[in-house]
């Protein structure tokens, strides 16, 4: 199908953006990649009037480093992100999930801000956020905040954003001696979303894990945080028998909705070994192995 009519905007400062949304409070929306956007478009499921493209603004690109964290630019790509010296030597997770997301086109368009933004269950970076206990920044008329990562997914297309703000971009801990990570996801074929995802970062001192976050992908309204099985592995040192255990815990805060990609049952346990894959492949790492 073709998209209805609207007006296309170019603003070139993120307050021209603001100013904008709030001239068209009802029927304005921002664009950044258009890969989530423009195909509900095309379907009429969205029908905007006024098209606010802010892909091309220069204050919302480029990735730096402040203090102990990492402040990547909303409108970052996710080829940007692969390329980037200082992510791939301070949070590799980053490149990793973004390795993985469809395939070279959408990565050289699609951006970490769009992805988070659209609150899509299926999208990667979402978990990985919640994995990293990253800062989502965004701005309004009323200034700017910081949302944590465990406060702004909300449900299925909804997060913490309101309608007159934009996030500007992400702020995430730089990785530390100890800590290692493991993304893993089962999907179809190449661009698809995943069927189950998992995402893990732990911190080991001694051999003991003190510190463990496992976020899930497509295996509920939202990409969430499964505590459960975190509260099991935390403070303690992690061993087959455990993670097994917590791969059942895994199981159990699974609520997929059932699609062409599989039933419930099936999801529940693709999640648990997506799980089981991204906790060994996180103390590997977090040994130095």
């Amino acid at each position: 199908m073709i998209p209805g009519e609207f007006e296309y905007h170019a603003p070139a400062t993120v307050d021209d953006a603001i100013q904008l949304l709030a001239q068209h409070p009802d029927d304005g929306k921002i664009i950044a990649g258009g890969h989530s956007l423009l195909p509900m478009m095309k379907l009429r499921f969205a029908e905007p009037a006024h098209l606010i493209n802010i892909f091309e603004i220069p204050e919302l690109k480029g990735i730096t480093e402040e203090g102990s964290m990492l402040r990547i630019g909303a409108m970052t790509t996710e080829s940007e992100l692969i390329r980037s010296a200082l992510i791939n030597q301070k949070c590799p997770l980053i490149v990793e999930a973004a390795k993985m997301i469809a395939d070279p086109q959408v990565r050289n368009r699609g951006t970490i801000g769009g992805d988070i933004a659209h609150g899509d269950p299926g999208n990667d970076h979402p978990a990985v956020m919640l994995a990293l206990d990253a800062d989502i920044v965004v701005k309004g008329p009323q200034g700017e905040r910081t949302i944590a990562a465990k406060d702004f997914f909300l449900g299925t297309y909804v997060t913490a954003l309101e309608p007159n703000e934009i996030i500007t971009a992400i702020r995430v801990p730089a990785s530390t001696p100890g800590t290692g990570y493991g993304f893993n996801k089962l999907k179809r074929k190449t661009g698809d979303f995943a069927t189950a995802g998992a995402t893990v970062v732990l911190h080991l001192k001694g051999n003991t894990c003190d510190e463990i976050r496992i976020a899930l992908t497509n295996v509920g309204p939202t990409a969430f945080r499964a505590e459960a099985p975190e509260a099991l592995l935390q403070g303690r040192e992690i061993d087959d028998a455990l993670i097994e255990q917590a791969a059942i815990k895994v199981m159990e805060s699974c609520a997929p909705a059932e699609d062409l990609r599989g039933d419930a049952e099936y999801k529940c346990h693709m999640a648990a070994e997506m799980a089981r894959r991204s906790i060994r492949d996180a103390l590997a790492r977090a040994k130095g192995n």
